[in-house]
């Protein structure tokens, strides 16, 4: 269970971080964003899923999260 927990937030730091990277924001703001709209949680419950993927796939998923929730979908 350790190694999952740990392998879970790796996930979620490169995922903030890879956020902040692409639409040239603060990691801070980025992590605002992804607490904002509960993204730590939706990778965490979606870890089985997401850690058979590249780790950009844990980014996609989050940016496309955070895209329908700004525009009201």
């Amino acid at each position: 269970m350790m190694k999952r927990h740990r392998d879970e937030n790796l996930m979620l730091v490169a995922a903030v971080e890879q956020y902040a990277q692409k639409h040239k924001i603060s990691t801070m703001k980025s992590w605002a964003l992804f607490r904002q709209y509960n993204i730590n949680e939706l990778l965490r419950k979606h870890y089985n899923a997401l850690h058979t993927q590249p780790i950009e796939e844990s980014f996609y998923f989050a940016n496309d999260i955070i895209e329908r929730k700004q525009h009201g979908n």
